[in-house]
């Protein structure tokens, strides 16, 4: 008697249930490690909100020196500086104002990097700054904002120093030359990186 052979239908390992149940947990995991992403909305809402309370800030800094002038004028002070009751406060609201741009700029860039592009910043051409590619992008315009908020803060300790000797004023002189050359060098790489 002759023996049969009996062929066993040999299946590729894509076909195995366990291969299969392997492809249905890492696509699972696939999927909630990318909606981790919207943790970044955390950020972005809490970023949105804080800018918008700075605004209000600046805007009752400037309404408060207002006041301050209107009465000034009105003659109702007397023996009023002028340099530490108006142009101070306002100096000091166009910091806070600048620091809420900071705010803004960090929101709109971390939800345009990170949950999904701003259609109405992409069909506007008048909203460059806001327009946010890569982190390097956004790390750039931050840096630039911050280093303007820097050179008005030191504009306001200007208005209220008081230069006694000559170290108060050779460190007055250096920390302008300091924030003059910052800025100086910022636009320089900023040229150098636009003809590249």
């Amino acid at each position: 008697m002759a023996k049969q052979k009996v062929e066993v239908p040999v299946s590729s390992p894509e076909e195995s249930p366990v291969f299969k149940q392997q492809l249905r947990a890492e696509a699972l995991f696939k999927q909630a490690l990318w909606s981790t992403r919207y943790l970044v909305m955390i950020a972005v809402i809490a970023g949105l909100l804080a800018s918008l309370a700075l605004f209000f800030v600046g805007a009752y800094d400037v309404v408060k020196a207002v006041v301050s002038l209107v009465t000034y004028s009105v003659g109702a002070t007397e023996g009023y500086n002028l340099d530490t009751g108006v142009v101070g406060p306002l100096v000091g609201s166009v910091d806070v104002f600048l620091i809420a741009v900071v705010l803004m700029i960090l929101s709109f860039g971390l939800y345009a990097l990170f949950v999904s592009p701003i259609d109405s910043l992409t069909a506007s051409s008048s909203s460059h700054v806001l327009k946010i590619t890569s982190l390097d992008v956004l790390k750039d315009k931050l840096g630039h904002v911050i280093l303007l908020a820097m050179s008005v803060k030191l504009f306001q300790v200007v208005l209220t120093l008081k230069v006694e000797t000559w170290n108060d004023l050779l460190l007055l002189a250096g920390s302008i030359a300091l924030v003059s050359g910052a800025l100086f060098l910022v636009r320089w790489a900023k040229a150098l990186s636009q003809e590249s």
